[in-house]
């Protein structure tokens, strides 16, 4: 699958405006990222020149227990999303297709790869909603919830960007987040790849059995 390079800095600065509302809308963003944001969403592979250092970001998992990122995803594959449960589209599309490339794995695979979703929406999102929700998907995935502002700088230090759920004129509840996908290696503990909203089963399907082994796709 085609793959694309794009420094840390240039990342940041399109995260910082490239915002999805789950359910169609796309935030309004400048001429500058519109480049990373069309490569991001063309569903390649982004290898970043300089990873990201996983976060040091303690929430709740779906157990009501807290859950420390970096000890207990430490020299294991992962996948981190930062979405929300009530999301119509692009979030459940997310979880699916990296559920269904999970299965496609040797089982020995499948048992190493850890998938970690971290909802924007933590006032709706409950560790009992969260779990069902995620066990809908895949009862490997491991849900987190907490204080809002604890996980908005967590999805900062990776690029993402998210805002407070906000309610629409229709009186439904958006969440607005950056809807990619980071990969972090078992070699390094380091973020090194990032997929996009676009990226389909396929894509993932192609890709785990490298990222497991903390290679580049």
């Amino acid at each position: 699958m085609r793959t694309t390079r794009v420094t840390v800095a240039a990342l940041l600065a399109a995260a910082a405006l490239t915002l999805t509302a789950c359910g169609g809308e796309t935030a309004k963003t400048g001429d500058s990222i519109k480049q990373i944001s069309g490569q991001a969403k063309a569903g390649a592979a982004t290898i970043l020149d300089r990873p990201f250092d996983k976060p040091d970001l303690v929430l709740t998992d779906t157990t009501g227990k807290p859950w420390n990122l970096r000890e207990q995803t430490k020299g294991r594959p992962t996948l981190i999303y930062f979405g929300y449960t009530h999301c119509p589209d692009v979030c459940p599309l997310t979880m699916s297709n990296i559920a269904v490339a999970r299965k496609a794995l040797p089982k020995e695979d499948q048992d190493k790869l850890q998938v970690v979703f971290v909802t924007t929406d933590p006032e709706r999102d409950t560790p009992d909603s969260l779990g069902s929700w995620l066990k809908a998907q895949d009862p490997s995935f491991i849900g987190l919830t907490g204080e809002f502002a604890t996980i908005q700088a967590g999805a900062r230090a990776l690029g993402i960007g998210i805002e407070a759920p906000t309610k629409a004129a229709n009186g439904d509840v958006v969440s607005m987040h950056g809807a990619q996908v980071i990969a972090f290696s078992p070699k390094t503990d380091e973020g090194y790849v990032l997929y996009g909203e676009g990226t389909t089963v396929d894509d993932y399907t192609k890709d785990l059995p490298k990222l497991v082994k903390g290679d580049t796709p």
